[in-house]
């Protein structure tokens, strides 16, 4: 519905006015009085883009007028007054009336009634009223209502307009009568306006009928048919929603009265147009042009008749003769059929005539008819041109022949002293030519003829005269002097053989005026000058009489100059010259003739030679290596006198190579305290050159080399400077790398820790010792050696964690063991250990007791759930006095046999000094070792 709405709007649609549609109010329920207390939807419709957006609603009661807006484009009443409503984007809507009724009865009518429509009217009563309802139309009694409330009209129509009422019985009292009701019937759409393309259309011609009419806005949603028709017949098919017919094509038969018949689609309501007519009209046909007499001779002055004609000749048409597509200004006299026009023959006549018929609806052309008017010639005139302002030899002559009245075809022929030239036909208006270039016979008379079967017409004479141009000239040159120095006197001769006079003569150096003269008959003039070094190259002189300049042949004059001192500059890509770039050498001598030959010198060695055969400048290209720096100079020479240019030097800049790295230590192997010197040198680089020297891409030092060389650096090393190492050579130009080299720096091992470890406390023969060496500090690797008074027995590496000897002891195992840890950088002893074993008792041993000796100590089996204790013997004497420090360790093994089977499982983690002693040595008792032994612990 919305859509329909809109294109009412935007078009004529169901051959609706396009108008401007104002915002429409609908109620519900439909009537306008209602008793008070209820309540009525008012809803607003617009007939835009908006319809259901924001609307403003318009209130008034007794004068006073109150707006509000809504959301929607629904608002709920209860007061009585007058409304309206504006949607958004249409006009404000005509008002709508309301009374709530405090009345016992009221009568409920429609707010709007148009033809076609059911129309209720109910009559509604308060408690109080009994309802045997009588309805009144314009005070007639219309209807008694005996079971229902409702009157109803199955289909309005004008007739039923006019003001109704209702009336009922109080129960206490009396007759009571409802307000009045007023019904105004209207249409559903305006009469139709029949509108049509043309009403004096063309046979043969289409034709559009158009049915226009306009729906009430209440209605605007109704959709109508249309209906034509011609002397009341229906045309087409029948009635459609369009409301335009196409008749393709109008003839005679269709002229008559045409109207049109707009109906809703029930046909409850129709409306019909006005009658109009239509007269289909018929043009005239293709008229007849004819000439007489028939075969009139066709000389100037004889009288011919154009007569026209058509078949639908009538008093209204109109005739018009043409000629070549003019119209002819003749006075036409009407005939019983067409018209004619009569006129006397004159040359202008000749063409193509036709003539046209109009009878008001549109002017027929006849065919063409063809009038030929012969005419004798005239008497032709000869004209000559040419191109140039005068008359020579050799120039291009026009001559032209032309008989100013006379019927085509013309012959035209051309003669010289009587002579013929040839002859020309001409076929059009213009006359004709001929061209021939000119020589000194030509010169005489001349006439032509014209002749068009007539007899021929001669022209009158033109005379000519032809002027002699000069012949090229000659130039030569002669001097007292020779002609190769500056300074010598030349003298120029210009001669013509042929050519009328007077001849003017002209001088040209390298085609500048040198200066003129004039002769009144053939021969030759001359002119003379000093020769300077401007005086070189070609000479010419031209000759002329009036008919153009005629130019001689160059000569060629040469003026020796000896060169100058040349100039020398030097060219490269950059400011500063660099190994590789290109040197370009140019050397000028800014005045010399040529041919110049060039030298180009590098400390007075010939790099090579150029010749420049027209003189400027010469160059010479060079690669620049380091050996090019140095002076340069050149020297020309044009075969006079050689010249040498003043002395430039320059100076070549070679990048720097990459640099090489060197180490220089005190020995072989780099060591913690040693003074490192690194060296780095590019063996090829213009100075002065600047080295930077890297420890792990880490900048150490820069040094500077100002005539060049290496550059050194002192490093006092630590552990942190092994590591690699680089360094960079820089002269400017490109900076240089060199090769990465590394670096380990060794540690020196530190004095080792010797340390004895047995299965018990007590030590007997037969036990499994292991000895242990260690170096705290130190680089891998490390070479420990074991001795047992100072007997070895043997060596074990280790890259760290110290070195494991193990010995199944005998009696012969008992005194004094060390051991020696070395890494290349020289070897550490450990401090002396001595061992006593059980069994054998040093003699005077003033350590042991003979109780002792009878003491027994406890045996070590695999005891499954002991973890069995492991003493460690170590003696350390750290200052090396007569000191003894000793200890017994307790080592918890792992695993839950006793057996020391391998020697890895005695090393000393998480031990216990389980027992310590410390003696002065100053008896030879003193410096034994006493071992206690002490129950296993759990």
């Amino acid at each position: 519905m919305l859509l329909w709405v809109i294109l009412l709007v935007l078009a004529p649609v169901s051959g609706q006015f396009v108008r401007t549609y104002k915002s429409i109010i609908f109620l519900q329920p439909p009537w306008t009085t209602v008793f008070r207390g209820e309540r009525v939807n008012l809803t607003c419709k617009g007939f835009g883009f908006y319809s259901s957006q924001k609307t403003k609603w318009y209130y008034r009661y007794l004068g006073k007028e109150i707006s509000r807006e809504t959301q929607k484009n629904t608002l709920e009443v209860q007061e009585s007054g007058e409304y309206r409503c504006q949607a958004q984007g249409s006009p404000l809507s005509s008002p709508v009336s309301l009374d709530f009724s405090s009345a016992s009865l009221i009568l409920q009518a429609p707010l709007s009634v148009f033809e076609g429509d059911s129309v209720v009217l109910r009559c509604r009563a308060k408690a109080e009223v009994t309802l045997k309802t009588t309805i009144y139309k314009n005070e007639n009694v219309l209807a008694f209502l005996n079971k229902t409330t409702d009157f109803h009209i199955s289909h309005a129509s004008l007739k039923d307009n006019g003001a109704y009422r209702c009336t009922g019985y109080k129960e206490t009292c009396c007759l009571v009568s409802s307000n009045t009701v007023k019904i105004q019937v209207q249409e559903s759409f305006t009469r139709p306006v029949l509108r049509v393309s043309s009403f004096q259309p063309i046979s043969g011609s289409p034709v559009t009928l158009t049915c226009e009419t306009q729906l009430s806005l209440e209605r605007s949603d109704v959709p109508l048919q249309f209906c034509f028709f011609r002397n009341d017949q229906m045309l087409g098919s029948g009635c459609s929603l369009s409301p335009k017919f196409q008749i393709t094509a109008m003839w005679s038969k269709d002229s008559g009265s045409y109207w049109c018949k707009a109906a809703t689609m029930c046909y409850n309501t129709t409306s019909n147009s006005l009658r109009s007519w239509i007269q289909v009209l018929i043009p005239a046909s293709h008229p007849v042009l004819t000439l007489s007499p028939e075969k009139a001779l066709n000389f100037e002055g004889t009288k011919v008749k154009l007569h026209c004609e058509t078949q639908e000749d009538s008093l209204r048409t109109l005739y018009k003769f043409y000629h070549d597509g003019v119209p002819l200004r003749y006075k036409s006299v009407r005939c019983e059929k067409g018209a004619s026009i009569s006129f006397s023959l004159t040359t202008e006549h000749s063409g193509n005539y036709y003539c046209t018929a109009d009878n008001g609806h549109g002017a027929k052309p006849s065919e063409a008819v063809s009038l030929s008017v012969t005419v004798p010639v005239s008497r032709p005139v000869l004209t000559l041109s040419s191109a140039e302002d005068l008359i020579s030899e050799g120039a291009k002559l026009t001559l032209h022949c032309e008989a100013q009245r006379g019927s085509l075809p013309i012959v035209y022929q051309f003669h010289h002293e009587n002579a013929s030239l040839g002859n020309r036909s001409a076929h059009s208006a213009g006359g004709v030519a001929i061209s021939f270039s000119l020589t000194a016979d030509h010169s005489g008379n001349y006439y032509c003829t014209a002749n068009n079967g007539f007899g021929p017409q001669r022209s009158e004479a033109v005379s000519l005269s032809i002027t002699v141009p000069v012949s090229r000239p000659v130039l030569t040159l002669s001097s007292a002097e020779a002609l190769t120095f500056e300074g010598a006197t030349v003298t120029l001769y210009c001669e013509v053989q042929r050519g009328s006079p007077r001849i003017l003569y002209q001088f040209y150096h390298e085609d500048v005026p040198l200066g003129s003269n004039s002769t009144p008959s053939v021969g030759k003039v001359s002119f003379s000058f000093s020769l300077t070094a401007a005086h070189s190259g070609n000479y010419y002189c031209t000759a002329d009489n009036g008919f153009g300049p005629q130019r001689s042949e160059a000569v060629s004059l040469f003026v020796t100059v000896p060169v100058s001192r040349p100039i020398l500059t030097l060219r490269v890509p950059r400011a500063q010259a660099v190994v590789g770039d290109l040197l370009e050498l140019r050397c000028e001598a800014l005045r010399g003739s040529p041919p110049i030959m060039y030298w180009f010198y590098h400390e007075d060695v010939t790099l090579g030679s150029s010749s420049v055969p027209s003189g400027g400048e010469a160059s010479f290209n060079l690669s620049l290596t380091a050996e090019h720096s140095g002076n340069y100079s050149c020297e020309a020479n044009n075969g006079l006198v050689a010249q040498h240019s003043d002395t430039i030097s320059l100076s070549v800049i070679v990048p720097v190579s990459r640099p090489i790295l060197t180490f220089r230590a005190p020995r072989a192997q780099a060591v913690v305290g040693d003074l490192l010197e690194l060296h780095c040198e590019a063996l090829r680089g213009s100075s002065p050159i600047l080295y930077w020297f890297y420890h792990e891409d880490v900048t150490l030092g820069k040094i500077s080399a100002p005539s060049g060389g290496g550059a050194y650096f002192n490093l006092s090393l630590t552990t942190e400077h092994s590591g690699i190492y680089s360094c960079e050579a820089d002269n400017g130009l490109e900076a240089q790398r060199s090769e990465m080299v590394t670096l380990k720096v060794a540690v020196p091992v530190s004095r080792p820790i010797l340390t004895l470890r047995a299965p018990r406390a007590q030590v007997a023969v037969g036990d499994l010792l292991e000895l242990h060496c260690e170096a705290l500090r130190g680089s891998p690797l490390i070479l420990y050696q074991f001795y047992h008074e100072d007997v070895t027995l043997g060596n074990s590496s280790a890259l760290s964690g110290g070195a494991f000897f193990n010995l199944s002891l005998t009696a012969e195992h008992s005194g004094n063991y060390s051991c020696e840890a070395d890494n290349g950088l020289g070897a550490q002893r450990s401090e002396t250990v001595t061992l006593y074993l059980t069994g054998r008792e040093p003699a005077s041993d003033p350590c042991r007791s003979p109780s002792d000796l009878d003491s027994q100590e406890p045996t070590y089996h695999n005891v499954p759930a002991w973890e069995e204790l492991q003493p460690v013997y170590s003696n350390v004497n750290p200052r090396g006095e007569n000191v003894v420090y000793s200890e017994v360790r307790i080592i918890r093994e792992k695993k839950k046999h006793a057996v020391a089977s391998n020697p890895r499982h005695l090393r000393n983690k998480g031990s216990r000094i389980i027992y310590s002693e410390v003696k002065v040595a100053s008896t030879p008792a003193s410096r034994c070792l006493f071992l206690a032994s002490s129950a296993p612990h759990r």
